[in-house]
């Protein structure tokens, strides 16, 4: 981590001392001057949230004159095809569809059901030839995880 990501999360995380429910997700500080901060909230997230915490963090950053050279500062929520990475991302979606890619190169999805530093504990439907399909509990462990993503449906 940069000094300026540094910098930008402590910032975030004082401003979101005011506001129990949100939370900093992300700060990446790009080659081409664009600095990052992605938060999310338990119960969702106003575009207020994310105008405090950018005001907060660009009057900061200035005033320090922590970043060198010129840089645009993005706060937002994390998108739809954005990798869940904090445990309350997770905790936060429980009862979702989810995709899980393994360090392995496999692939999971199924309902999640828990997760916990140890694992993620999925309900998936299993199929096997001539057999009818079953759902199955089963745990992931968190070392096994390079990537999970919330699936969103539109039915």
């Amino acid at each position: 981590m940069t000094n300026v990501e540094k910098r930008a999360a402590e910032l975030v995380e004082e401003k979101l001392a005011e506001k129990p429910g949100i939370f900093l997700v992300s700060v990446k500080m790009h080659s081409n001057g664009k600095l990052i901060i992605l938060i999310d909230g338990d119960n969702g997230l106003g575009i207020r949230d994310c105008v405090d915490v950018s005001r907060h963090v660009g009057f900061h950053l200035e005033e320090e004159n922590i970043v060198a050279d010129a840089y645009n500062l993005e706060v937002s929520s994390p998108g739809i095809d954005t990798p869940l990475e904090q445990p309350r991302q997770y905790l936060k979606n429980i009862g979702r569809q989810i995709a899980i890619k393994t360090t392995d190169g496999g692939k999971r999805e199924g309902k999640l059901l828990g997760y916990t530093n140890d694992g993620v504990q999925i309900e998936e439907t299993i199929k096997q030839k001539g057999k009818k399909a079953e759902l199955v509990e089963s745990t992931i462990p968190t070392e096994n995880i390079a990537e999970t993503k919330v699936l969103i449906s539109f039915k």
